[in-house]
């Protein structure tokens, strides 16, 4: 594997951390700005936003630009979002700058996936792309609770700083390491972008990501309240068992990147039957500790081992322009994010019990299963030998170039 991947899984690290920390220092961040903490957890959705509206944007602004260059920005946009971030002087001020941002996060993991997969051979394409997301998971073992332990001890706004100085190491790191065959803007400009999400089974793969991870949000967003009120864990073993979630996370991405290569279509399939089975006995797993924390390890196995391959299938079905719809995918994750806990919500709202919302993302996997067969079922369609020849035969003959 090239040593350019390395410099795209620093930029994932510094942005998987940047993503999550907000969530472990709203109570910092609230008492210092003199905001309610449901108030201060608007600046979750602030960057969730910036994430779904900057991944199909900035993809398409950047279209005509050499990749190596857009994934140079993407980093710069970064470290400028987390720099006033950490110099805010208000709830509003931070609020726009957590937007700005996540207005990178899906453009860089669109595009840095479309330069993984073109450096290595072809059978170790979704190998490429799990070893870039391995640094968003490792952001989750290691980034994300040393950011929150230093915004604890010294003040919010050094955890910021930090990652900005993350952010900083990956632009060293990307100008050094990405080849110069990427400094060239590709020869697809925004139109075939564009002309790539007309297709069919391109919007089905987004789904299936919308829906697959949908389910995992579903109960991971109120994963706490399980672990505390199910299973019976102290408050102060949470943190813990969120970095056992991003152990199983980076194991699952891994396995995932490495059975992708061998079969897309079989790992897929395989990531959805077993995150529905997770969550499904969910309610089983909560009635101990031990079980429950292996159910949050197999919750990060089974979600992440379907990461690189609905990467892979957006790319694969818009080959002709694969950066935008890569983009694109991005923010359907975050879509799933922000639907999947709001099912979850509704679950729980319900009054259905602590664990309703695994419950609830075992049917959203479900569904995801069901668009990923949809999906599949156009493609043979489409593969039918003979096919091409009765669609040409309907095509109106050109007429002949006149010659001087």
């Amino acid at each position: 594997m090239p040593l350019a991947l390395l410099a795209l899984a620093v930029g994932a690290f510094g942005i998987g951390t940047t993503e999550f920390v907000i969530m472990g220092l709203l109570p910092e961040v609230a008492d210092d700005l003199h905001v309610s903490i449901p108030t201060a957890g608007h600046l979750v959705s602030a960057y969730a936003l910036g994430v779904v509206i900057g991944a199909p944007l900035l993809a398409a602004v950047t279209a005509r630009m050499s990749r190596r260059t857009v994934l140079i920005a993407l980093m710069v946009l970064f470290v400028a979002g987390n720099a006033l971030s950490a110099f805010a002087a208000n709830y509003d001020y931070l609020l726009a700058a957590r937007f700005l941002s996540g207005l990178p996060h899906g453009a860089f993991f669109g595009v840095g996936a479309v330069v993984a997969t073109t450096m290595v051979a072809p059978e170790r394409k979704a190998r490429s792309v799990s070893l870039m997301f391995l640094g968003l998971t490792v952001a989750n073992i290691v980034g994300v609770p040393a950011a929150t332990l230093m915004g604890q001890h010294l003040g919010w706004r050094a955890t910021f700083l930090a990652v900005s100085v993350i952010g900083l190491a990956a632009i060293a790191s990307l100008a050094a390491l990405i080849p110069h065959d990427h400094a060239h803007a590709p020869r697809v400009g925004l139109r075939g972008e564009l002309a790539a999400l007309r297709s069919l089974p391109v919007w089905l793969a987004l789904g299936t990501t919308v829906a697959g991870f949908g389910a995992l949000f579903s109960a991971y967003s109120y994963i706490t309240p399980m672990l505390t009120d199910a299973a019976g864990f102290a408050d102060g073993s949470v943190t813990l068992l969120l970095a056992l979630f991003g152990v199983g996370a980076t194991a699952g991405n891994l396995v995932g990147g490495r059975l992708a290569d061998h079969s897309l279509r079989g790992t897929l399939f395989g990531g959805l039957v077993s995150l529905g089975a997770v969550l499904a006995l969910f309610p089983l797993l909560m009635t101990t500790e031990w079980s429950a924390a292996l159910a949050v390890v197999l919750l990060g196995v089974a979600a992440f081992v379907t990461g690189s391959p609905l990467q892979l299938m957006v790319m694969e079905k818009a080959a002709a322009g694969p950066s935008l719809a890569s983009s694109a995918n991005q923010a359907a994750f975050n879509l799933a994010n922000a639907g999947g806990a709001w099912i979850g919500g509704l679950a729980l709202a319900a009054g259905f019990g602590a664990t309703s919302p695994a419950v609830a993302g075992a049917l959203l996997a479900v569904l995801g299963l069901g668009v990923a067969a949809t999906a599949w079922s156009v493609d043979r369609r489409r593969a039918v030998p003979g096919r091409e020849r009765v669609v040409a035969a309907h095509v109106p003959e050109q007429a002949p170039a006149l010659h001087p």
